[in-house]
């Protein structure tokens, strides 16, 4: 599929106006890069949820706290949030007016994880909590390569039963994320 086709000068202008957008994608998807990008050119304040959700030595934050924690953020006016954690999904798309699902191929996003592992091995990323070293975990690529039957799904569903007005923006490919960052960026006068 061409960007032609994915349309993401007509993505662009619909996520150009939204003030809430969740990010959605696998593993390896390249979620907290293009959220990243998508924050700085409209300016919004941007939550990794990873870096909430993991505590030093990669302790998950309890459930409850965790839940509180995603209903006080979506409850703010303005917000750009990566992260999947399926079972508090509902509490950022019920307040998201913008959504960025990056359904890339699972031989992309296990390639780039592994990558990611390599080349950062031993040390914190910006997008992870502190005391999070980054490490080779068999757990996550095994998500990775089941994501496109465990939660793929899913995510699918929630833009199938998206209230009216909620824009869905899901590019397939690499080339149609950078496409979409790069109308984005025209769209806002931003400059690269």
């Amino acid at each position: 599929m061409s960007s032609r086709a994915f349309g993401a000068q007509a993505a662009a202008r619909r996520l150009r106006s939204c003030r809430r957008i969740a990010v959605l994608g696998s593993g390896g998807s390249g979620k907290s890069t293009a959220a990243r990008e998508i924050a700085r050119i409209l300016s919004l304040p941007l939550l990794h949820l990873d870096g909430l959700y993991w505590l030093p030595g990669w302790q998950p934050r309890p459930d409850a706290e965790w839940a509180a924690l995603q209903r006080q953020l979506a409850a703010e006016d303005r917000w750009i949030m990566d992260g999947n954690y399926g079972r508090t999904l509902e509490i950022r798309l019920s307040r998201a007016d913008g959504v960025l699902f990056l359904d890339l191929p699972r031989r992309i996003c296990l390639w780039r994880a592994l990558w990611r592992s390599v080349r950062l091995y031993g040390r914190e990323r910006p997008d992870l909590g502190q005391g999070c070293l980054e490490h080779l975990d068999f757990e996550f690529l095994r998500w990775i390569w089941g994501f496109p039957r465990s939660t793929r799904g899913k995510l699918v569903a929630a833009r199938e039963a998206a209230p009216e007005g909620q824009v869905w923006a899901v590019p397939k490919t690499p080339r149609e994320v950078r496409s979409l960052i790069s109308e984005l960026r025209a769209e806002s006068g931003a400059r690269s």
